[in-house]
Order: C-alpha cells, then sequence, then structure tokens
C-alpha cells in the first residue's frame, strides 16, 4: 500500500532520478518533472501528497510552481531544496506555502523525517476538512456527534424508539451524553412541539424530590405557601427526563410506577388525581438489575422503564469520534469566545486520542474549552491540554505519547525490533515497512550520535 504521492521536480536528472529511487523504496508513490512547466500538467493528473522541488531551474522556477501549485491544491504539502547560502530564497519560499526546505547535498535521513512529518500535515488537515464537512451536515440528531460503529446503531434506535410511545431506559457511564439522547428522542418523536422536562433525582432529598415529581398543596409541609405543580404536570403533552433513576427510595419507587401504569397521581398533601399524558425517559449509570438482587430497586419498575433500553458507549471505546468531537466543540466554544481557531496540531490531536477519558464526552467538553480560552495560536497545540492527558504513557520503556520526539519514538522502534530480529535489517524492515536502506542510514545516524545500542553493530554483520 502506497505511503502517499511524491512529485519530485529538479531540472538535474541524476538528483530527481536517485530522490524518486530513494522514496520508491521507502514506499511512497513518485513521479518526476524536469521543470516547472513539465510539473504542471503532473499536478493535475497525479494530485500529489507532497510536492519536493528545487528552487533554481530554468524556466519557471521552485517559486513560481509553488504559486501554481497552491492555486490548484491549497492544502497540498511542498517541500524545497536549494543550495547552502541561499536561505533567503527558501524563506521567500516559505512565504509562499512552502511548508519546510532541505539544504543540498540532500541529508537522506532529514529527508525521510521531513516528508514522513508533511504527509502527516496533509493526513490531518484532509481529515479536518471532511470533519468539518460532516459536521456541517444537518441531517445528524441534533448534537450527537459520532460516526464510530457503536453511535451509529445507538442513532438509529433513536430514529426507531422515538416516534412510539414506549417508556426508554437509557444506560451508561456518567458523561456519556444521556441527557442528549433522551433530548434526540423526544425532539423527534410526536412530543417535539411539546415541552422537556429534566430532573436529576441524585440531586435533591427525598421529601423535596416527591414535591418536585408531582407538586403538592398549600400547607403541606412548612413553607409550603401556595399549591404547586410538579415536573409531571409541567411535562404534559411531552417528555419527563429522570436522570439518575436508580437514586431514588422505594417509596418514591411505588408512586412512579403507579403512575407508569395508570398514568396518575395525587400532589402532595393533596387527595385530588390528576392524569397527565407524558412519555418517561429514564437514565443511570448504575446496574440497575444489581440493585434488584440487593432489594434497592423494584423489579416491576424496572420492567416498566426498560421497555426499550439504550446503552451508551463510553468514549474510550468509540474509535474515530474523538477527533469529531473535539472539533465539533473547538467550533463551539471558538465562537462564544469569540476567538478564530482552524484546529488542533498534530501533537495534540495524538494526546487526544491516545488518553482513555474516564470522564467520557463531558471531560472532553471540558478540556477542548480549557484549551480554546488558554490558546495563544491559531491551532491548538499540545501545551494548550491539561498535564493528565498530556502525559499519557505508552507500555514502550519510558517512551510517552503524546511527549516524545517523533525521531525518538522512530529510534525506538527500530532498535527494539532489531533486538527482536537478531539485528538482521531485513526482517526488521518488514516487520517495519520500510526498506533495509533506510535502517542501515538511520543506524548510521544513531551512531554518530552516540545513541546506537550494542545491536547496532550486530545487525552490520549479520545482514
Amino acid at each position: 500500500m502506497s505511503r502517499g504521492r511524491i512529485l519530485i521536480v529538479d531540472d538535474e536528472a541524476n538528483a530527481r532520478t536517485a530522490l524518486a529511487n530513494l522514496l520508491a523504496d521507502d514506499g511512497y508513490n513518485t513521479e518526476t518533472a524536469a521543470d516547472g512547466f513539465k510539473a504542471l500538467p503532473k499536478l493535475d493528473e497525479q494530485n500529489p501528497d507532497v510536492v519536493l522541488t528545487d528552487l533554481r531551474m530554468p524556466g519557471m522556477d521552485g517559486l513560481e510552481l509553488i504559486k501554481r501549485a497552491k492555486e490548484r491544491d491549497p492544502e497540498v504539502e511542498v517541500v524545497v531544496m536549494t543550495a547552502h547560502g541561499a536561505v533567503e530564497t527558501a524563506v521567500a519560499a516559505m512565504q509562499l506555502g512552502a511548508a519546510s526546505y532541505l539544504t543540498k547535498p540532500i541529508n537522506v535521513p532529514e529527508l525521510g523525517i521531513v516528508i514522513e512529518r508533511a504527509m502527516e500535515r496533509r493526513r490531518l488537515r484532509r481529515e479536518t476538512s471532511q470533519l468539518r464537512e460532516r459536521l456541517a451536515d444537518r441531517d445528524s440528531l441534533d448534537n450527537i456527534v459520532g460516526s464510530s460503529p457503536s453511535m451509529k446503531a445507538l442513532a438509529e434506535l433513536v430514529r426507531q424508539v422515538a416516534p412510539s410511545r414506549a417508556s426508554v431506559l437509557i444506560t451508561g457511564e456518567s458523561g456519556t451524553g444521556k441527557e442528549l439522547v433522551a433530548a434526540a428522542i423526544h425532539r423527534h418523536s410526536g412530543r417535539g412541539g411539546g415541552p422537556f422536562v429534566k430532573l436529576n433525582c441524585a440531586a435533591l432529598a427525598e421529601s423535596v424530590l416527591e414535591s418536585e415529581l408531582f407538586g403538592h398543596e398549600r400547607g403541606s409541609f412548612t413553607g409550603a405557601m401556595a399549591r404547586r405543580d410538579g415536573r409531571f404536570q409541567q411535562a404534559n403533552g411531552g417528555t419527563l427526563f429522570l436522570d439518575e433513576i436508580g437514586e431514588i427510595s422505594q417509596a418514591l419507587q411505588v408512586k412512579l410506577l403507579r403512575f407508569l401504569q395508570e398514568r396518575e397521581f395525587e400532589r402532595v398533601g393533596g387527595n385530588e388525581t390528576v392524569s397527565v399524558d407524558v412519555r418517561v425517559i429514564a437514565a443511570t449509570n448504575r446496574n440497575l438489575q444489581e440493585a434488584i438482587r440487593e432489594g434497592r430497586f423494584r423489579e416491576d419498575l424496572y420492567y416498566r422503564l426498560n421497555v426499550v433500553t439504550l446503552e451508551m458507549p463510553p468514549l474510550r471505546t468509540r474509535e474515530g469520534d474523538i477527533t469529531l468531537l473535539a472539533m465539533h466543540f473547538l467550533r463551539r466554544y471558538a465562537d462564544l469566545n469569540d476567538k478564530t481557531l482552524k484546529g488542533f496540531s498534530e501533537e495534540a490531536l495524538l494526546a487526544l486520542n491516545e488518553y482513555r477519558w474516564p470522564g467520557n464526552v463531558r471531560e472532553l467538553e471540558n478540556v477542548i474549552e480549557r484549551a480554546v480560552v488558554l490558546a495563544r495560536r491559531d491551532t491548538i497545540e499540545l501545551g494548550d491540554l491539561p498535564a493528565s492527558v498530556r502525559t499519557e504513557r505508552t507500555q514502550a520503556n519510558g517512551i510517552r505519547i503524546p511527549g516524545s520526539r517523533l525521531e525518538d519514538i522512530e529510534r525506538h522502534a527500530i532498535l527494539r525490533t532489531l533486538e527482536h530480529t537478531g539485528g538482521s535489517t531485513s526482517k526488521a524492515a518488514d516487520i517495519l515497512g520500510i526498506s533495509p536502506r533506510k535502517i542501515q542510514y538511520k543506524l548510521q545516524e544513531y551512531q554518530t550520535d552516540g545513541k546506537a545500542l550494542a545491536t547496532t553493530a550486530r545487525s552490520r554483520t549479520n545482514d
């Protein structure tokens, strides 16, 4: 599988052929052109991810080619090659949109690193562009953002359940978005024009909770100066969302069960029977079946609430959704704080995707809001994220992702793989998906820096 498309433009035939062969060995799909004019049609034909171009060429020089390439594809990565002493020209190229430059003669290990970084920037920009398009698609279920298989399945269930009158129980860890799903069910139901009333059952004492649910009559308790309608009556014709349903007392469970069976109740301190048309959606982060076994939750109430169950997946299992949600929150809080932000740096995105998110979507939202407030550039950088997110560790002997430099991660992978293969560069190259030549170049570089292991010496004698 190709690692990407590279167009190499250089008027020196030997130089461009050598570069093409070297990069092809590294898995890239390469095309060459002798000057800027000959490169133009290949920009359209190949649609390269990276243009690697000399600056001084007859006819159309590298600077003009950069302008033309950026006009055709503003997202294309351009890396320029220039002779020693021509740094001013390289700076001019970068002002026109070039991402980086290399000085001739080309240092092969440096070339590999620069091209890899250019490809990664290209990939992230393409992904960000696709995410913006998906976020702009209003065919989604309101604010439920996600394209992972688990979220697609959940969205389909919401569409099926919403038009019915059935009670719904939403389960899942705290911060997974249970209230958003409840609101989406309401809005996509026949009750969408009616009230959507919310109550957190864990936030109130039992005596207060009963009054909040069913209302009370004047004089029913100290401080009850007038009759007051409860949440059930406020939600008449609509939906009542009861969050943390597992926290209500046995006495209130009996009264709630009666309402679900008969659709009527009495206010606290009153005798008048009140009938209302309310759909109940409940949510919990507790295991209600375990609570039933322990005698803390009524089994008959459980089955009345649990006509349909929707289980919210934790964020750590939603592959691909973290970047999508991060962009969603970035746009929201950038607008609220009147800031212009393009997106995230490569390092920041890696950190967000490596973190385990024990607080789920709620935690991610808080992290992005904080980052937007602290951001000093037009992108969210690694340093804008909390320390807990930045310092997620891998299992690999002190290498931290994110937190380690790309060169350190690459060096660690090469040297550990050589240890595994007994020093064979050919076997290590097969495992890593790179060329043996590149491993040999890297080993020379590590030895020069004084960082090579004893395995390095063995690898040159074994191959």
